[in-house]
């Protein structure tokens, strides 16, 4: 198989990553080239989706044969959620949101999380970090390896080249707090970061940058 890389395409294939205990799937979808993930715990075989974007039937080709146990979604704006409806319907999948998100999504959120939950698929746990700023539920999936370094889904809140798009300076300085103190502060530079869309980047290349970015501003 292939080094990973992360670089995906619309209608490309995906890239595939095999750790330890979890193989993760990542593939764009849809007109604005969002990125969704599938996460496969190798003990028991269970799946679980972060964002189910778009084209349903792509997703779930990427399933396999699962069992998809979870959709996550990692923020209210509807491109990182218009495949969810047909996708749960399919699989009978739990749905997995913030509360301070979950009524924009238009697919009703069964299992609400907030900071410091846990996700589980088969026998991995996913930490849930709440981010707030490009929207007041943002959350990120944290996978700490026991075997390797960190691995990080930030959905729209965390891209390379910084943080994601705020529509004024509190919620800017919302979103970089929350980086600064519950992603950077405390993750080390090896993390890997699993954006919504485009191509992965690792908080030690982010890292030097985070002066520029708060006075870049939003």
């Amino acid at each position: 198989m292939s080094r990973y890389s992360g670089r995906v395409e619309p209608g490309g294939a995906p890239d595939v990553r095999e750790l330890a205990h979890l193989i993760i799937t990542k593939a764009s979808v849809g007109p604005a080239d969002n990125n969704v993930y599938v996460l496969r715990c190798r003990r028991t075989g269970e799946e679980l989706v972060v964002d189910a974007a778009a084209e349903p039937e792509r997703i779930l080709a990427l399933c396999g044969e699962g069992p998809l146990v979870r959709v996550v979604t990692s923020h209210r704006h509807r491109d990182h959620w218009q495949a969810l409806a047909e996708v749960v319907e399919r699989t009978g999948a739990a749905t997995v949101a913030h509360p301070d998100d979950a009524p924009a999504i238009d697919v009703a959120t069964t299992e609400p999380v907030t900071g410091g939950d846990r996700v589980v698929v088969g026998s991995v746990e996913l930490e849930v970090i709440h981010l707030v700023g490009h929207t007041p539920g943002g959350i990120a999936l944290l996978y700490d390896d026991p075997t390797g370094s960190p691995h990080l889904w930030t959905g729209d809140s965390l891209f390379p080249g910084g943080p994601g798009r705020t529509t004024n300076a509190e919620e800017f300085t919302a979103l970089m707090g929350d980086l600064e103190e519950k992603v950077f502060a405390r993750l080390p530079d090896e993390t890997w970061v699993y954006p919504g869309h485009g191509a992965d980047t690792t908080l030690g290349t982010e890292r030097p940058r985070l002066s520029e970015y708060r006075d870049r501003g939003w």
